[in-house]
Formats: C-alpha cells, sequence, structure tokens
C-alpha cells in the first residue's frame, strides 16, 4: 500500500497508528488528533445530524457515565456542515466536538464512506463506524458496522479493559 493509498479500517490493525486527520467543528475550530495525544479518543462516525439513529447514538454517547469517569475524549464526525453542527449539538446537549468532513475526504481516506445496504437500496454514504483510540494515537478497537443500541456501553466496556491492561 502506498502512503497516498486510502487507508480502510479492515486494513487498519489494533496497535497501528490512526491516521491524524484536521477538520473542523461547528465554532470552526481545528481538531487534530495529535491534540489529544495523552487520552483515549472514541471517534465515531455517523451518517447525519438530527436523524433518529445519530440521534440516539450521540445521546448515548452524551450520557455514558463510564466513558465520562474513564476521561475520553469524544468526537463525532459527519459531512454536515457547521451550522447543521451546531443546531444538533445545542437541540440535545451535546457536551464533545462534532467534526465537518464536508466532501468527506477524511472519511473516505478511513474507509467510512460507500456501499450501503438501507432497507434492501443500495447507495454511497457515510458508514456508521467508531475507533478507539489509545494516548499514543494507536487504534485500540474499531467497529465497522454499528448497531445503534448498546453501541456506547460497547465502547466504553472495551475502553475500561484497555485502561486496565
Amino acid at each position: 500500500m502506498t502512503e497516498s493509498a486510502p487507508l480502510h479500517p479492515e486494513r487498519l490493525q489494533p496497535g497501528q497508528a490512526f491516521p491524524e486527520f484536521s477538520l473542523p467543528d461547528a465554532g470552526g475550530k481545528t481538531h487534530r488528533l495529535s491534540d489529544y495525544a495523552g487520552k483515549y479518543v472514541v471517534l465515531y462516525v455517523y451518517p447525519k445530524d438530527d436523524t433518529p439513529g445519530c440521534t440516539k447514538e450521540a445521546c448515548d454517547f452524551r450520557d455514558n457515565a463510564l466513558l465520562k469517569s474513564r476521561g475520553a475524549a469524544i468526537l463525532g464526525v459527519s459531512a454536515d456542515d457547521a451550522e447543521s453542527h451546531s443546531k444538533f449539538a445545542e437541540k440535545f446537549s451535546l457536551p464533545f466536538p462534532l467534526l465537518s468532513d464536508y466532501g468527506a475526504e477524511f472519511l473516505k481516506s478511513i474507509g467510512s464512506w460507500g456501499e450501503k445496504n438501507l432497507y434492501g437500496k443500495v447507495t454511497q454514504g457515510i458508514k456508521r463506524q467508531t475507533f478507539l483510540i489509545d494516548p499514543e494515537g494507536k487504534l485500540v478497537k474499531s467497529w465497522l458496522a454499528v448497531q445503534v443500541e448498546g453501541h456506547a456501553d460497547a465502547v466504553a466496556k472495551a475502553l475500561e479493559q484497555d485502561q486496565a491492561k
């Protein structure tokens, strides 16, 4: 694989460095993975602000006591723009940054954009995925086909297990 080739999550194994990103939040502040050095990061990729599944997922991450107690930085990322993120975060009191990858270049580079099958209809779009990244910027675990129900709890348990090592 060349350096310019897209890095697909299926190829990124636990223990490997997660790709650096530079994405703005709703207020225009740029976030980079390197900004979170020394902290665990939960990077969750979701299709669209203020839709039922994405709202449930965001609120589950917001409300997860174990993630809070373990000090993980939570970052949501979608292709929605800053205005959409701002409204979504305000409406549901989301205390973590929602990052905009308008044009989905980063999402494509990590394999979070592609073919999806929704109720038998095949489309191209953002895949709901989550990546747990350790304080050194290495992948701990990835969830490549997220089912929203119970997902935040599963991420919290994986975090707890990794911190116990």
